[in-house]
């Protein structure tokens, strides 16, 4: 399973409650973060996002999912954090894999970020708008395409509620999908 989605639209919620229905989970930015300790580079969202672009056209669009499947020890696998087309479509290749695309209204996004208050994020609505459009359309072929992985999903999740509606919403994808 594979999780794609905005800015701040509840990603890791959904990620931690599959982790809690026993879903090994593998986060495609949290393998960019060790790839930019181990070469001694920044980890802000701009950096992370352009060592991404430089890591699909160096070996390729596959390599980030390939690099954390090797470590795979579940059959029920989720891996999320994907933003380039081409991600997906080596993971469909494998099987039975379903996209879930999660977003909510740009004004609850950020909200949740001025709450989370990560280095790096957004510190305006105008800035996360910014922000979010160089990741929605990236030129070059390996680049970040995140609105074209949107439109690849299996399912979309709007996450504009509390906790109980987003697992619900999370539940009635598992059940469609089962």
């Amino acid at each position: 399973m594979g999780l794609t989605g905005t800015f701040a639209s509840g990603k890791d919620t959904v990620a931690e409650y599959l982790q809690k229905m026993g879903f090994e989970h593998f986060s495609l930015s949290d393998e960019i973060r060790k790839i930019a300790a181990e070469r001694g580079l920044g980890i802000s969202r701009d950096e992370l996002r352009n060592l991404g672009n430089d890591i699909r056209s160096e070996f390729g669009a596959d390599y980030l999912p390939k690099r954390v499947l090797k470590r795979a020890k579940s059959a029920k696998v989720l891996i999320s954090s994907i933003r380039q087309p081409a991600e997906i479509e080596y993971l469909k290749r494998r099987g039975d894999f379903v996209l879930i695309a999660v977003d909510a209204p740009v004004e609850i996004r950020f909200k949740r970020l001025k709450k989370r208050n990560r280095p790096g994020d957004p510190k305006t609505i105008k800035e996360l708008i910014e922000k979010e459009k160089k990741e929605m359309q990236s030129n070059g072929k390996n680049a970040q395409k995140l609105h074209e992985c949107m439109l690849k999903a299996d399912e979309i999740i709007i996450n504009d509620g509390d906790f109980k509606k987003l697992y619900k919403e999370v539940d009635r994808v598992l059940a469609r999908r089962s």
